[in-house]
């Protein structure tokens, strides 16, 4: 595995578009000061994800952007790609070269490619750890690196052997491990006061569920009497109906009856009348026939009283 090209548009001095092909092997840049070398180190520092303005000599990280000169215009974002030699396979994936693209904008949003597929960098970050490749790794040595270096103190020592050895991506792998777990007792510490506080609530909503059980079980029981009583009520007054519609079956027809027996004594009332008149003119020469007369009014009476009555 080995760097293979960098390209680079928008990033510090580097204005046009540039490429820089690589060979396996040691590769030298040579030039006067001020020329940009220092800034092909910083492009790989940045295009790896680092973070730091002062590893990349700025005081902000828009900085890294070009800022223009006095006869072109600045630019409005600063990007770089890092193209990874991988026929080893050293890398996690299945291809003989891996690009790392890093774009910044000017309004200080930012991007990152893997392959040209979007992506984070925390990916690029988990991606590379495992080749000895990364922001948190000792693979880059800048201006003023090797004096510190051999003037570190024991520990300091340590840490580079670390960074040498690959040890310090497992240390940082311990480390988020362990915040993690810390969030997670914090988390847990919560869920159980609220366990506690919802269990203190759950005890008056219990006992408001079970008079709402109860409630709707008396409701119930209530609804399914009032049917009954209903349904009661409704065959009693189906059972009255039925004895009311045949009783006045019973008298309609009784009452048809009567109805021809009155027409019947009208007819004979109407020929006793007209007989009265007839017996009435000879009352004074015949009294037999004065009583008949009486004695049929009386019974003419007694009919139209019955008759009535009916």
């Amino acid at each position: 595995m080995y760097l293979k090209s960098l390209k680079l548009v928008g990033f510090k001095s580097f204005a046009d578009r540039s490429r820089l092909e690589f060979r396996p092997g040691v590769t030298v840049v040579v030039g006067p000061n001020g020329s940009g070398k220092s800034n092909i180190v910083d492009a790989l520092s940045w295009v790896l994800g680092t973070q730091s303005t002062k590893t990349l000599r700025t005081t902000k990280m828009e900085d890294v952007i070009f800022a223009g000169t006095a006869t072109r215009p600045s630019l409005g974002r600063a990007e770089a790609t890092l193209v990874i030699d991988n026929t080893e396979r050293m890398i996690d994936l299945d291809l003989d070269e891996v690009s790392i693209t890093r774009r910044l904008y000017r309004d200080g949003s930012s991007d990152y490619e893997l392959n040209g597929v979007g992506c984070r960098l925390l990916d690029i970050t988990d991606l590379l750890s495992d080749s000895g490749v990364g922001r948190h790794q000792h693979v880059i040595i800048g201006q003023g690196e090797i004096g510190r270096v051999l003037n570190a103190s024991p520990e300091e020592h340590r840490a580079v052997i670390e960074e040498a050895a690959g040890i310090l991506k497992h240390r940082r792998r311990k480390e988020k491990s362990e915040r993690r777990l810390e969030r997670t007792d914090e988390d847990m510490v919560r869920l159980q006061d609220l366990l506690a506080e919802i269990s203190r609530q759950m005890r008056p909503l219990r006992r408001q569920a079970k008079a709402a059980e109860r409630y709707d079980g008396l409701k119930s029981e209530v609804t399914a009497l009032r049917l009954y009583l209903g349904g009661q009520e409704l065959s009693e007054l189906n059972r009255e109906l039925t004895i009311a519609v045949s009783e006045k079956s019973r008298l309609t027809e009784g009452l048809e009856i009567d109805r021809k027996a009155i027409s019947a004594l009208v007819d004979d009332l109407a020929v006793l009348t007209d007989e009265a008149r007839r017996l009435g003119s000879d009352l004074e020469r015949d009294t037999t026939a004065a009583a008949l007369l009486e004695t049929t009014g009386e019974r003419l009476r007694r009919v139209t009283s019955v008759a009535v009555e009916r």
